[in-house]
């Protein structure tokens, strides 16, 4: 029980290491209050350019893999190790709270992003073999309706039903973090669920397919 709780704690705070906050700080600004408010990569992009974006997103990912990928199984000196029963949660464990540090990040006073590359790079982590679930479902609501949040939170409902439908993934630590994973991104995209509704969120013009066939006909 111990190693779970140490390396959910360092996963959290490796997740407080908010990639857009990082390189706007170097920059001199606050992504917080640019465009849309968002610390993310897709806020970075459309204030900041291709390169910063670029640079974010891989830092955002890549905390996400090492949390789950390196520091679950890692062997941590002085840290009694978990029971076999409980090692099986270290990878999801730290998976949830790796995201919850870029939600929630201790060191930007909690004021962090909605979590989707992080959950990608905790997904690759844990299982690569749901990384073409991911972006294929996303490509396909991207391109059919030109919302990238709405893209984001069927992606990661996909994650969690193809570990609910796979005999090799269908297990109870797996079963958590995909749905608990799937609904926090639901919960960090409530704001685009409301423009959605409202009839006011911005659509990625160049992916979507729809938009651009109704702008030549």
């Amino acid at each position: 029980m111990i190693e779970l709780i140490v390396k959910a704690l360092l996963a959290y705070l490796l997740g407080s290491v908010v990639g857009s906050l990082l390189i706007g700080k170097l920059r001199g600004v606050d992504i917080r209050t640019l465009g849309s408010g968002n610390a993310g990569a897709t806020n970075m992009l459309r204030t900041q350019g291709k390169a910063a974006a670029l640079a974010v997103f891989a830092i955002d990912l890549g905390k996400g893999w090492v949390a789950t990928a390196l520091l679950a199984p890692a062997v941590i000196p002085g840290v009694p190790a978990a029971d076999i029963g409980l090692r099986a949660w270290l990878a999801p464990v730290c998976g949830l709270a790796v995201i919850l540090g870029h939600v929630y990040p201790l060191w930007y006073g909690l004021r962090g992003g909605k979590g989707v590359a992080t959950f990608v790079g905790a997904v690759l982590g844990i299982n690569p073999a749901l990384l073409p679930v991911i972006i294929l479902v996303w490509l396909l609501v991207v391109i059919l309706s030109g919302f990238v949040g709405l893209a984001s939170i069927v992606s990661a409902g996909a994650v969690a039903a193809a570990i609910a439908a796979s005999a090799s993934t269908r297990t109870a630590p797996l079963l958590a973090f995909g749905a608990l994973a799937a609904l926090l991104i639901v919960y960090t995209h409530r704001g685009n669920i409301a423009r959605m509704c409202a009839g006011s969120e911005p659509r990625a013009q160049r992916l979507w397919l729809l938009g651009l066939r109704r702008g030549r006909s």
